[in-house]
């Protein structure tokens, strides 16, 4: 924000990441109620028959959960009054922490129950009455919001947690409670299941509800990463050292290399005459693809909000905004970092076309597995041995009965031609009449399709 409006603040409050989060959700339900609202007139969507009890007092579950989110809310909005200082140098560690104002919470814990009853009594009848009402899937657009919130945030939770699960393990509740690290498919992925069951539960044919979701995804994304880029949550791109083309020299510079400066996460060298919890920056500057994310998301959102009316198949639109999300994030890979690095793979060939095969070593495993079948009493049957005779590399069909532990099998696999494949399956066979004494066992290695681990 200091970047783009020449402002020199050393706090942000609210917290950036998570008012452009909150921004998300809201931008996603609004498209998603209007998206309704156009299938309901289509006939496309139809209402549900709910019933309902009006005119009966106030129960004491709601009472309970009023007090309960009335002192929350309290307890935080006094500490964050007589707590100023504190509060405002790290606003998201205190508003998740369990400090909060004792007195502060019990007032408004007070309030809410009074204003409880003061609306329950306003609606009170002499005898309440049971009332059927039509709700179309519009006017649910609150509900299947709270459920793709808490789905889609606890899975984006979840899966940054199991990406970054040594990070986790060092640090569980830093890692946990922190305000930044979300994982995007995480979110997408348990907060879309959640919202199709609560769909599913109320009526709502599935794929006309992933089309009516699509364009605000496809939003709520670009805008969330809006966040990402302003709290400096540590989703950059690579070091970006190169000049900017001179194509793009309208550009600012912190659109082509961006040093994160006051980043949430604490990454990179402390600023000179910074006071505070966020006093460092990037010792070089990197590419802020939040930042083009953003941009290209929202831009796709435009694509597909025009494109809606004129796609008929239900889910075809949804389609379309799973291939355009690909093809976003496929082009962003080039310059985003994977968390451990890129190792570059190094193959080597097989020897086994450039080695002739020893007649000898085959007929020796050969012997030395017939006697350990013999040996264990069991009778393979005739297509095994019609294979064996017809492979050409005869140790990859005797390996599969051999037994091999899970060690083993790396070892073999690895061995580069075939005669070094079978003086390893010749060795490990006379250890194996030496190890094993009962027939039954060794029945049990060979009956086995495949390796015994």
């Amino acid at each position: 924000m200091n970047d783009l409006f020449g402002t020199h603040f050393t706090y942000s409050f609210p917290p950036m990441f998570g008012l452009l989060v909150a921004t998300s959700f809201l931008l996603a339900a609004w498209t998603m109620a209007m998206e309704l609202k156009r299938k309901e007139s289509l006939g496309l969507l139809h209402p549900v028959i709910r019933t309902m009890t009006v005119g009966k007092p106030a129960g004491m579950d709601e009472y309970f959960w009023n007090a309960v989110f009335g002192f929350i809310l309290g307890s935080k909005i006094f500490y964050a009054i007589f707590n100023s200082e504190e509060f405002f140098t790290d606003p998201q560690a205190a508003l998740l922490s369990l400090k909060g104002s004792l007195a502060g919470g019990i007032i408004w814990a007070a309030v809410a129950i009074g204003w409880k009853y003061y609306e329950s009594k306003k609606q009170l009848l002499k005898e309440p009455k049971v009332v059927e009402l039509k709700v179309y899937p519009h006017q649910m657009v609150s509900e299947i919001t709270m459920a793709a919130a808490v789905g889609g945030l606890l899975g984006a939770k979840v899966f940054h947690l199991l990406e970054y699960w040594n990070d986790f393990m060092a640090d569980p509740a830093g890692m946990f409670f922190s305000g930044s690290g979300l994982t995007m498919y995480g979110g997408l992925i348990v907060g879309g299941a959640t919202v199709l069951w609560y769909g599913k539960k109320n009526n709502i044919a599935p794929l006309h509800l992933c089309d009516a979701t699509a364009p605000g995804l496809m939003l709520a994304y670009g805008t969330g990463r809006l966040g990402c880029q302003l709290a400096g949550d540590g989703d950059w791109g690579i070091v970006n050292t190169s000049p900017k083309p001179s194509l793009l020299s309208w550009i600012p510079d912190w659109m082509w290399s961006y040093t994160y400066p006051n980043n949430v996460v604490g990454e990179g060298i402390p600023i000179e005459g910074c006071v505070g919890n966020h006093c460092n920056e990037l010792a070089q500057g990197v590419y802020p693809t939040p930042l083009y994310e953003s941009m290209m998301c929202i831009s796709l959102f435009f694509l597909l909000w025009a494109m809606r009316k004129k796609i008929s198949t239900p889910g075809r639109l949804f389609s379309w905004y799973l291939l355009f999300n690909g093809i976003e994030r496929f082009l962003i890979t080039d310059i985003y970092p994977h968390p451990d690095g890129y190792n570059i793979a190094t193959v080597e060939k097989y020897d086994d076309d450039r080695i002739s095969i020893d007649d000898n070593l085959i007929s020796t495993l050969q012997v030395e597995f017939e006697e350990i079948v013999e040996l264990a009493n069991y009778k393979l049957e005739d297509s095994f041995w019609n294979n064996l005779n017809n492979a050409k590399f005869k140790s990859y069909k005797i390996a599969e009965k051999s037994g091999l532990s899970h060690e083993q099998q790396q070892e073999f696999l690895i061995l580069k031609n075939e005669n070094e494949r079978l003086t390893y399956l010749i060795n490990y066979f006379l250890s194996i009449k030496e190890k094993v004494s009962t027939a039954e066992n060794l029945k049990r290695i060979i009956m086995n399709n495949g390796y015994l681990n």
